[in-house]
């Protein structure tokens, strides 16, 4: 199993401790470094200015947002971005939610299935350099009876193939993932329901196109944070847990929630949307039960993280992503080596 390294939106006044943490990464051997983009900081730019200043570790975009760009778009930022990092860019996408979808970008969150599908399709005959024409249900290319005609990248990226990623939480989106992709990127993992939640669905698609989970990515990112005190380790991600599971979405389509109650915790989930919906975060955040934090998280000392590393690979896991949490950079930094070494100790570096 292989460790990476999430450094979140941009923009939150650490940046600079961010560069030193992907820099710190680079120098341990971590395998990739991903960043976000929401409707702050753009993954894009991030992500150049880390591959600029490492070395060797792999730079992703968790995620690039498909409502954000057209796909062509898409294909000629991964592709620059591969060529200037010397063929360390991982492109991750995804369709984002309806509130960001719709109200920052103006982009109707309808058919998310159909929309990736075709957008992928896209995005990979565009980076393969063929002359791009397709016809689908969202996109037309070129636009029927007008003066565009079929274009082809003029950039040539570092690889021939660039891994492509979907962040995927629902069952249906989650096949066809398996199904299109080359990697998914998951949120929430619980090493002990991830067969239930994620991977069957995955396997299921792999095998709806005739493969097996044989060079399959299978990426979450999971909080880490080292020390002692188990419970006030976790009480540090209650915000962060009533955030996705309460607040992430319209009380309809809230991917996090619906995981959540996937996971077992129907009641409990239910009561941190009803308090985070009605202004009461404090309340939201006392909700959220200990084992979900626990078992969606890396806590403790690196005995127990290393233990916890085991049975996320037992799970199917191929690439961890940790999300060192501390209040200052040496904290941050710390958490980073203890990932190393549990990984060490766990026996599966």
């Amino acid at each position: 199993m292989r460790l990476g390294i999430n450094l979140g939106y941009w923009g939150a006044g650490m940046d600079g401790d961010n560069l030193a943490v992907a820099q710190e990464a680079d120098r341990l051997g971590y395998d990739v470094c991903w960043a976000a983009e929401a409707y702050g900081s753009d993954g894009p730019t991030v992500l150049a200015w880390v591959a600029a200043q490492t070395e060797s570790i792999d730079v992703g975009s968790a995620i690039m947002q498909i409502p954000a760009r057209q796909p062509a778009m898409t294909a000629m930022t991964a592709a620059t971005l591969d060529s200037l990092s010397g063929g360390r860019f991982r492109l991750g996408l995804g369709v984002s939610g309806p509130q960001v979808s719709e109200g920052w970008y103006s982009v109707k969150f309808d058919k998310p299935l159909a929309r990736t599908r075709e957008y992928v399709e896209i995005v990979r005959k565009a980076m393969s350099r063929e002359r791009l024409s397709y016809e689908g249900q969202h996109w037309t290319l070129p636009l029927p009876d007008g003066p565009g005609k079929p274009i082809k990248l003029t950039v040539h990226p570092q690889r021939e193939h660039i891994p492509l990623y979907i962040a995927a939480i629902g069952p249906k989106n989650l096949e066809q993932t398996g199904e299109i992709a080359d990697g998914a990127l998951l949120i929430f993992p619980s090493a002990e329901h991830l067969e239930d939640t994620a991977v069957k669905f995955l396997r299921a698609g792999r095998e709806k196109a005739g493969k097996t989970m044989e060079g399959f990515d299978v990426c979450p990112t999971v909080p880490l944070a080292v020390g002692d005190d188990i419970n006030g380790l976790a009480d540090t991600f209650r915000p962060y847990t009533a955030l996705y599971v309460g607040g992430m979405g319209s009380r309809k389509q809230n991917f996090y929630n619906q995981l959540a109650q996937r996971m077992g915790y129907e009641k409990e989930a239910a009561e941190i949307q009803d308090k985070y919906l009605s202004g009461d975060k404090n309340g939201a955040a006392a909700a959220v039960p200990h084992q979900l934090i626990d078992q969606t998280t890396l806590l403790g000392s690196v005995e127990r993280i290393a233990e916890r590393m085991q049975a996320y690979a037992a799970a199917g896991v191929t690439t961890l992503t940790l999300a060192p949490a501390g209040f200052t950079l040496d904290e941050r930094i710390t958490a980073l080596r203890a990932g190393t070494d549990a990984l060490e100790r766990s026996g599966l570096a």
